[in-house]
């Protein structure tokens, strides 16, 4: 093992052992390096990684800290790395969509209430056949992120999050070459909230995942036709 993952794998142990909790203070450099039996330099160079990924936070002057490791802020590093991602790898990233997002819109199920559901149908309301595309999108990822926070499980939400962002750009590029695909995702989301509303996890889940397998299919024959998304295009709908 690498002296520098050493000391990543020392204080990701002191973390899961609970000897540093979120907003803890790391112990003085000299002191931790000395436990660890690594270099200050070596040291630093893993209290660096972990900050890139948000688990430490280092601030001049003050010290180095446990960040709150809360899920949203520690994925930020995986959306980092998704939003770097070309269009080859697009296709991958809707496949893992399509896996998860249907149970978390399952799961979300048990925690919508009527107010959730009214709040999900006026971001639709102003919506018609006609709409612009860029106005679609922008609603369709508030649908979906709010259904997707109640699911009951953060890590999930904000994995989902990540990966509507890194999709957006196919999904709206999508919608300005097919011209049925506003009109399309309007009935494929009501589909999914009167599902949800009737207490039909289970066809809510299905309608899910069908919806999110149009825009992956799209991206599939794309890949054949040469009518992929485009890079320097911003992302439609699903």
């Amino acid at each position: 093992m690498a002296v520098t993952d050493k000391a990543i794998s020392a204080i990701k142990n002191m973390i899961i052992d609970g000897e540093l909790k979120p907003g803890d203070r790391l112990p003085p450099e000299k002191q931790l390096s000395e436990r660890i039996g690594v270099s200050r330099n070596s040291l630093r160079e893993a209290v660096k990684a972990l900050s890139v990924i948000q688990v430490l936070s280092v601030r001049q002057g003050d010290g180095t800290y446990v960040t709150s490791l809360e899920p949203e802020l520690l994925i930020e590093a995986l959306g980092f790395v998704l939003d770097l991602h070309q269009d080859a790898e697009v296709l991958h990233i809707m496949e893992v969509r399509r896996l998860l997002e249907p149970t978390a819109v399952e799961k979300a199920c048990d925690h919508l209430e009527e107010a959730d559901y009214q709040y999900l149908e006026g971001l639709m309301a102003p919506l018609g056949p006609d709409s612009p595309v860029g106005e679609l999108v922008e609603a369709d990822i508030a649908f979906h992120h709010h259904i997707n926070a109640h699911c009951g499980n953060a890590y999930l939400s904000s994995l989902l999050d990540g990966f509507a962002s890194a999709t957006a750009r196919a999904r709206l590029w999508r919608g300005l070459t097919e011209g049925s695909s506003v009109g399309r995702t309007l009935e494929e989301h009501y589909r999914i909230i009167n599902a949800m509303r009737a207490g039909r996890s289970d066809l809510a889940k299905v309608y899910a995942a069908a919806h999110v397998a149009g825009v992956e299919a799209w991206v599939i024959q794309g890949a054949h036709t040469g009518t992929k998304s485009q890079p320097d295009s911003p992302a439609a709908e699903g």
